[in-house]
């Protein structure tokens, strides 16, 4: 098989991303362009990100997961502890987190560590899932080899049986991460390949510095 790509080409028209007219903080300038994207542009779930990890197979793994809270203090998301990508997390809670917005012409890539979230929190958050999300969660051995699909249909209906007019309570493998971040690039899009990169360092001081990256 040999297919050559090297047509698919776009020009990005659409903004610039300019120092002064941005805010030095770049959880200010993370929640501007979320609000844009989420109202302006037809992006589906806005909140979908991906998330790299490094595995205990030493290969780093990439996949979507859905920002559920975001705070001064970082980007939260929920999981399975005991999956593959928790495992990996627990092992080295460096990740790297990257939204692509295509419509929007943008991109941000966030580099940081995670940590689990208070149980208090996971709790509040789960209580607020449909009855389904919640069942799935405890259905699922997230990463784990499962025979077929049968298996997972019938120990649903099972569950389903078992908390029938009952709280669903959450599952203490199941909870939710907090990514505090130590570095915030925001890619806009630009004509020629020129595009506008720019990235929000933490210092050890905890003050970000901005810098322009060459494109």
């Amino acid at each position: 098989m040999d297919t050559d790509l090297g047509n698919y080409r776009k020009s990005y028209e659409k903004q610039a991303l300019i120092e002064a007219n941005i805010s030095d903080n770049p959880m200010e300038v993370f929640q501007k362009w979320f609000y844009e994207v989420d109202a302006n542009f037809d992006e589906g779930e806005t909140n979908a990100m991906t998330i790299s990890t490094l595995g205990l197979d030493g290969f780093p793994k990439s996949r979507v997961v859905l920002l559920k809270k975001y705070t001064h203090e970082g980007f939260i998301f929920y999981t399975n502890y005991q999956s593959e990508k928790g495992k990996a997390i627990m092992a080295n809670p460096k990740v790297c987190l990257s939204f692509f917005w295509p419509k929007a012409e943008r991109q941000i890539i966030i580099k940081g560590s995670a940590e689990k979230i208070s149980p208090n929190l996971s709790d509040g958050y789960f209580e607020s899932r449909p009855r389904g999300s919640q069942l799935g969660a405890l259905v699922s051995h997230q990463s784990d080899v499962v025979a077929n699909r049968e298996v997972l249909e019938e120990e649903l209906h099972h569950l389903e049986r078992k908390f029938e007019n009952k709280e669903i309570p959450r599952p203490e493998h199941w909870g939710g991460f907090i990514v505090k971040p130590i570095s915030i690039e925001f890619w806009q899009g630009r004509p020629n390949r020129l595009h506008d990169r720019i990235r929000f360092r933490l210092t050890e001081e905890f003050n970000w510095v901005m810098e322009r990256l060459s494109p």
